[in-house]
C-alpha cells in the first residue's frame, strides 16, 4: 500500500499533476486548496507526509506549519515554494518544515524527497540485546 499524503496547494494544475503522479505510485493524496482547510484536515486525520505550498491565498505555509507543530502534529512536512532564497528556505525550516523544495522542481525529485522523509519518519524496530560477559543474544 502507498503513502497517505496531504497536499496543500492552491495551483490546480500542480495539484492535478501531483494527483496523477501519486495514482501511478499507489499513493493516496488528499488535496486541499487553502491553508485553513489543510490545517483542519491535518489535525483531523493522520497522514504519512504533508506537502505544503508556502504561498497560499489565506495563510502562509510557515503559519500553517507553525500551527501544526503547536497543535502537536508531528507529520513530516515538505514545503514547496517559489520563494527560493536561502533566507526563505531557512524561514520555512525554522517554522517546522522538515524539508523545503524550491519551485520549479523536477517531479522525480519531489517524489524522492517524499520517500526520504517517510523513511526517516517510520519507526524501525530495535532488537533487544541481552549481554552476559562475552555472550550476546539479539532478540
Amino acid at each position: 500500500m502507498g503513502l497517505s499524503i496531504l497536499y496543500v496547494e492552491d495551483d490546480r494544475l500542480a495539484a492535478a499533476a501531483m494527483l496523477a503522479r501519486a495514482a501511478e505510485g499507489g499513493d493516496r493524496v488528499i488535496w486541499e486548496e487553502s491553508g485553513a482547510t489543510g490545517l483542519s484536515r491535518a489535525a483531523a486525520e493522520p497522514f504519512d507526509i504533508i506537502i505544503l505550498d508556502r504561498m497560499l491565498p489565506d495563510l502562509d505555509g510557515t503559519d500553517v506549519v507553525r500551527r501544526l507543530r503547536a497543535a502537536g502534529v508531528d507529520t513530516p512536512v515538505l514545503m514547496l515554494s517559489a520563494l527560493a532564497l536561502a533566507g526563505n528556505r531557512i524561514e520555512g525550516l525554522d517554522a517546522g518544515a522538515d524539508d523545503y523544495l524550491s519551485k520549479p522542481y523536477e517531479p522525480d525529485e519531489l517524489i524522492a524527497r517524499v520517500r526520504a522523509l517517510h523513511r526517516r519518519a517510520v519507526p524501525r524496530p530495535h532488537s533487544a540485546v541481552l549481554l552476559h560477559g562475552s555472550f550476546e543474544c539479539h532478540l
